[in-house]
Parts: structure tokens; sequence; C-alpha cells
């Protein structure tokens, strides 16, 4: 099971860009029955892995502005040090009925985004690189919390404030991920919040899955795809909120 969970997870981020801890987080806690705070940490660790495979085909294809990368990177390393920071410092009692119910909103959030982002937005007449650490240092934080939003969050924001070609967005946005997931995985392996016999099983087929991805990404058109990823985003976000409401609203 964690092999095909992988394989799967690692596809949708190699076609995409994006993907990995919104499926990742809530798949580990509603199919496997992991904790929400392991899951996060293993889905950190897990997607590293998962995008330093898919992103060497980008990269030679000259889909990345490293420039823009590094403005991404100026604001979003220091947001998920303080999301992470805020994650391993709440109590055992804090975590489930705290987590639970924001990573899911975040997820079903993300996903309504990107359905927005599928209709095709006005791309900006003009270029404003300044916002972009400003803007990533919350979406570092917010991936430090929940492993969710680098894939969503940063290529929508490439999208509303560049004039990046798409392929561009997809690349420079796997490798503002790939960064923050290498840093966020390390810290809460750290701290004990990986399960390393659970990631080397994902990778049995999130390896493979991620090479297909990324192959079939240059291949395919991705808008359909990218419209049923949300969907499929938007239940397992809602599913996850709901179990952590529930013992609270069932009392």
């Amino acid at each position: 099971m964690e092999t095909v969970l992988g394989f799967f997870i690692a596809m949708v981020v190699g076609l995409t860009g994006a993907g990995g801890g919104p499926l990742t987080v809530p798949l580990l806690v509603l199919v496997l029955g992991r904790s929400a705070s392991e899951s996060v940490g293993t889905s950190l660790a897990f997607v590293f892995v998962t995008k330093l495979f898919a992103s060497p085909l980008y990269v030679m294809r000259k889909s990345v502005d490293f420039k823009i990368l590094g403005l991404m990177l100026l604001g979003g390393l220091p947001g998920i040090l303080i999301g992470s920071w805020i994650l391993l410092h709440l109590s055992k009692s804090q975590i489930e009925p705290v987590l639970l119910p924001l990573v899911g909103l975040t997820i079903a959030a993300l996903a309504f985004m990107r359905l927005l982002k599928t209709k095709g937005a006005p791309r900006p007449q003009l270029e404003r690189r300044w916002l972009i650490p400003i803007a990533t240092l919350p979406i570092g934080a917010e991936v430090g919390f929940s492993s969710a939003g680098a894939g969503a969050l940063g290529g929508l924001l490439l999208m509303y404030k560049t004039r990046l070609a798409a392929s561009t967005i997809v690349g420079t946005d796997l490798l503002f991920g790939l960064a923050l997931s290498f840093v966020g995985g390390g810290i809460h392996l750290i701290f004990g919040h990986v399960d390393q016999a659970l990631v080397f099983k994902l990778l049995l087929g999130g390896i493979p899955g991620a090479l297909l991805g990324s192959y079939l990404g240059t291949k395919i058109p991705s808008q359909t795809l990218q419209v049923a990823m949300s969907v499929v985003f938007g239940y397992l976000g809602l599913h996850m909120s709901w179990k952590g409401l529930a013992p609270l609203l069932i009392r």
C-alpha cells in the first residue's frame, strides 16, 4: 500500500510541480492512520526526495529562473523555520485538535485556488519581483507547519507577479518546494517526527513515479489533470478537517 501511494503522489508532483504535501499528509492520516505531526514530517522528507528526482529535467530544459528562485528562498527559508518552530512547540494534547483541522482547511483552500488557476488568469503587465520575498515568508511558514502550500501557492505567486512562461513557473516552483522540503524535513527528522521506514517504503514507488511524472509533464497537457487533482485535494482536505473537529463537535 505504501509503495502504491508513493508512486501515485510522486507522479502527480512530477507532472505538475505541486501536490506533494496536500496529497501525502491526508493520505498518511486517513489511509495509513498516522498521527498528524508525524505525517507532516514524513511528508516533507518524502516530497524532498521525489522533487529531487523530478527537478533535473526542468533544469536541463532551462525551465528554471534562478534569480526569481533566489527571491523566493529569501522569504521562504526563514518562513519554514518559523512554521516548523510553531509545530514543534505545540504540546501533544494540542497537536491533533489544532493541526488536523488547520491542515485540512489549508488543503481545501489550496484546491479551490488551484481550480481558479486552471481557468486562466490575466498575466501582469508589470512584474513586481520585490513582493516575492514578502509573499514567500508566510508560504514558507505554512509549509513548515503543515507541509502543504509550496507548490500551489508558489505557482500562483509566480503566475500573478511575474511574466514567466508556464513551463518556467513549474520548474522554478519545483525547485522552491525542493529547498523548503529539504530544510523542513531535516528539522522534523532531528526532532523525531519522521518515520524513516515509512519514507523508504513510499520512495520504492515514489522515485519511479517522479521520473515518469516529469517525463509525462513534458508530453501531455495538464489542465484536465489539475482540475481532477483539485477535486481530490478538496475532498481529502475537508475529510481531514472533519476528522479533527468531529470529536469536539459530537461531545
